[in-house]
């Protein structure tokens, strides 16, 4: 049994201007309090919150008597967290900074310090007594409620000073049940699909993400050219413009929808989830050697490690396992022989140096992660002996085959949240 979190981000109504007044103060004093920790615990070296709230908690107490005392704990742990942040960035040398800026301020909140009063309003706990806040709740709210996620003692608030409103992060926890798999379900990431082997039928999600890079890449060039030249590089209309781009939002789409896919395919069949292991900076590696502007951007861009965070999210949701294995040459070696397999002038199908048949490079990867999963990893999946695949057409992967993957367009899978529902609705394309 794992225990995950969830944050749900609420806003309150527009509060009075008196009661909003309430918390600008305490803002101010919080943000006081962690600019005070901040730079003494990067001056010392400190990263460890217990270690800070024993130096400086007296102090902060008397320098602040009419706050809440708790508030001490949690500008603590906040200062911690971004001194500890801080001083790591500082080791790799990717700052010059003496000590760190603190623009942004969110209000940490422990189990003192608020309340539930309702489903629709919480108290909180200031220098001028408990103040209850009612806050607009949406569908994503409701759907943490109504599935039995619980509240975390925890929560944050931040002020919204235009609208006169407090934004409220709300962290729900779960204890879900891992399952034991019965089978493996592999994934290979590429930039413009995902392929998914379910049950020996490999199945390529398109999602089109090199057009919707390359045509957010030219729109901000654009503009960079446009009010650069009129008004400054950190123009306030340069930068206005520039947020209504929503590349960002456009991407999280994609990764979502195709996570939930194919984490409730796993779940269904109760299998694991196989995923390559690509380290902890994947595009860096791929761009070495690469000197081409655009395609360097293309790589950085393409959400290879984002997609499977994503993967890993949703998993965890549910209960379903996830397994890593080694990627290196999956897209490269025969799985029937073991042999290279050779693709001419950037080709995505390949022929097998032995064997002669021809392969589609995400469908070689496929069973080739599908098999070093077969490894081992203490499931009770079904071991690799009578299913290595043998030469000659009547059976799966036959030597004489050309191996082609199952096409599923983005208009068909971005309306759907499972494959049987995309397979009821329409035919999908078996060969490309």
């Amino acid at each position: 049994m794992t225990s995950i979190a969830r944050t749900v981000i609420v806003n309150s109504t527009r509060l009075p201007r008196k009661v909003f007044s309430v918390f600008v103060e305490l803002e101010g004093m919080y943000r006081n309090m962690v600019e005070q920790l901040t730079m003494y615990a990067v001056s010392s070296g400190i990263t460890s919150f217990t270690r800070l709230k024993a130096l400086k908690y007296r102090e902060l107490r008397k320098q602040y008597p009419h706050l809440p005392s708790h508030y001490a704990y949690t500008a603590c742990q906040d200062a911690s967290t971004r001194a500890k942040s801080f001083l790591k960035l500082k080791k790799k040398g990717l700052t010059d900074r003496e000590y760190p800026e603190i623009r942004n301020v969110t209000i940490w909140l422990d189990d003192h310090l608020w309340k539930t009063n309702s489903l629709t309003s919480i108290s909180i706990a200031t220098h001028k007594g408990w103040v209850v806040v009612k806050f607009e709740p949406h569908k994503q709210y409701w759907k943490y409620i109504s599935r039995e996620w619980r509240l975390a003692s925890e929560a944050k608030i931040k002020l919204d000073k235009r609208n006169r409103q407090l934004i409220i992060y709300l962290v729900f926890m779960k204890e879900v049940d891992v399952y034991k798999p019965r089978g493996y379900l592999p994934v290979d990431v590429n930039e413009n699909s995902v392929a998914l082997l379910v049950d020996g039928v490999v199945y390529l999600f398109e999602t089109g993400m090199e057009r919707l890079v390359l045509g957010y890449y030219y729109r901000r060039k654009s503009i960079q050219e446009k009010y650069d030249k009129l008004y400054g590089v950190n123009s306030r209309v340069r930068r206005k413009t520039m947020r209504k781009l929503k590349e960002r939002n456009r991407k999280q789409d994609i990764k979502w929808k195709l996570a939930n896919i194919i984490v409730r395919v796993a779940y269904e069949k109760q299998y694991t989830v196989v995923l390559e292991k690509l380290g902890k900076n994947p595009a860096g590696n791929m761009i070495k050697r690469i000197k081409d502007e655009q395609l360097r951007h293309r790589i950085y861009q393409a959400s290879f490690k984002g997609i499977q965070k994503a993967i890993e999210e949703k998993a965890r949701e549910l209960g379903v396992p996830v397994f890593y294995v080694d990627p290196k040459y999956t897209s490269k070696t025969c799985p029937i022989h073991k042999s290279q397999i050779t693709y001419d002038n950037g080709s995505r199908i390949g022929k097998c140096s032995i064997g002669g048949e021809l392969w589609h490079r995400d469908v070689v990867a496929c069973w080739n992660l599908f098999y070093r999963a077969l490894g081992g990893d203490g499931s009770s999946a079904p071991s690799p002996r009578g299913l290595l695949p043998v030469d000659g057409s009547p059976v799966p992967l036959g030597s004489t085959a050309t191996h082609d993957p199952t096409v599923v367009k983005k208009p068909l899978w971005a309306r759907w949240k499972s494959l049987d529902a995309m397979r009821d609705h329409k035919p999908i394309q078996t060969s490309i």
